[in-house]
């Protein structure tokens, strides 16, 4: 087993090496604009999964997906030139789904505050509909 360091050090490797290798050695018209944002490394540094997201919408994404598979032999073999270790290891492609998560937060945002605004501008002129001061006091003594 490797210590954490040197599998995070080697995962970042990994990275810069699939992105420079798909923007300028893979020439498969079915790639998007792909961007390489994770690798992890497992502890005994014999797999590799590889995070990524497309510019695009679905039909983007799934073609870039099956290009990225079919050009995983590549890939790992210029992975294996660039590291420094003995054994290379083996690639998943895993499309990203953090993208989708922050547009769908961002929509849930947005929906709660403009649900914020109505209620506001409904409560703007509103009156207690009982007495100002609900809460009981002590009655004084004589």
């Amino acid at each position: 087993m490797a210590d954490a360091t040197r599998a995070r050090k080697i995962a970042d490797q990994i990275k810069v090496i699939v992105a420079s290798t798909i923007e300028r050695r893979l020439k498969d018209p079915r790639l998007g604009f792909v961007t390489v944002t994770d690798v992890r490394v497992t502890g005994d540094l014999q797999h590799a999964s590889i995070f990524y997201t497309v510019f695009g919408d679905g039909s983007d994404l799934e073609s870039t997906g099956r290009a990225l598979e079919s050009a995983k032999g590549f890939i790992r073999s210029e992975v294996g030139k660039g590291l420094t270790i003995r054994l290379t290891p083996s690639l998943e492609f895993i499309a990203d789904a953090v993208p989708e998560a922050a547009a769908h937060l961002d929509g849930l945002l947005a929906k709660a505050a403009e649900n914020d605004a109505r209620i506001a501008s409904l409560a703007k002129g509103a009156k207690p509909a009982g007495d100002e001061d609900p809460y009981k006091k002590a009655e004084p003594e004589d």
